[in-house]
């Protein structure tokens, strides 16, 4: 793994150990999922735990791929112990904003790390607004920003009309996690990146003004 930092390891090696146990015991993969019904009843691990749980090895595979781009990044920007607050702040968020927009679907289940993934690519993007991403089916760098602000309107569009199986809504509430908590670690960006966190919080913004409107 090269240059890849210890944390990162430890967090993917974790990820990849627990989901396989999953994959393996229906029991424990019932136990330890993001569940509301189980979640109101009392058992909040479960908003943390759910972020170490997978569907399949592909689910597996994305998220800890992605996190593999963009952990050492960050790290490099707030360091290891920062970059951990980022993630688990990120991962409880976004469990925190599925229980907000489904308390009342006490079947509704998740599991994954997209949360807390999202929030530290989210994180990565703020701290380097420069950054370009390469998508394997678009043959030109696409700016990191102009990425998370479609990534954040195709959530908005994901949770109104439930496109897929997917936790859109866990994926937004990592990305604001990633946001916010940076933008507290490394204050300066106000001065440096104002335009830049003014166009990532449009979205967030767009989608608390759709909810209160309840198109959402």
């Amino acid at each position: 793994m090269g240059n890849l930092s210890l944390v990162t390891i430890v967090i993917i090696a974790a990820t990849a150990l627990i989901s396989f146990k999953g994959f393996n015991d229906y029991g424990f993969f019932e136990r330890y999922k993001f569940n509301i019904g189980s979640v109101r009843r009392g058992e909040q691990f479960r908003m943390f735990s759910s972020g170490f749980l997978h569907a399949d090895q592909q689910h597996l595979f994305m998220n800890m791929l992605t996190l593999y781009f963009f952990a050492d990044g960050v790290i490099f920007s707030v360091g290891e112990f920062n970059f951990v607050v980022i993630y688990v702040v990120s991962l409880v968020l976004g469990s925190l904003l599925s229980l907000y927009f489904h308390q009342n679907e006490y079947q509704y289940s998740a599991i994954g790390a997209s949360g807390a993934v999202t929030g530290i690519l989210y994180a990565a993007i703020l701290l380097d607004p420069s950054m370009s991403l390469y998508m394997f089916f678009i043959p030109i760098p696409i700016p990191a920003y102009v990425f998370g602000i479609g990534y954040l309107l195709y959530s908005i569009y994901g949770m109104k009309n439930r496109v897929g199986n997917i936790g859109h809504d866990a994926h937004f509430g990592g990305a604001i996690g990633g946001l916010v908590v940076t933008l507290i670690m490394v204050p300066s960006l106000f001065r440096t990146d104002l335009l830049m966190i003014g166009l990532l919080i449009i979205p967030i913004i767009i989608l608390f003004v759709m909810h209160k409107m309840g198109k959402i």
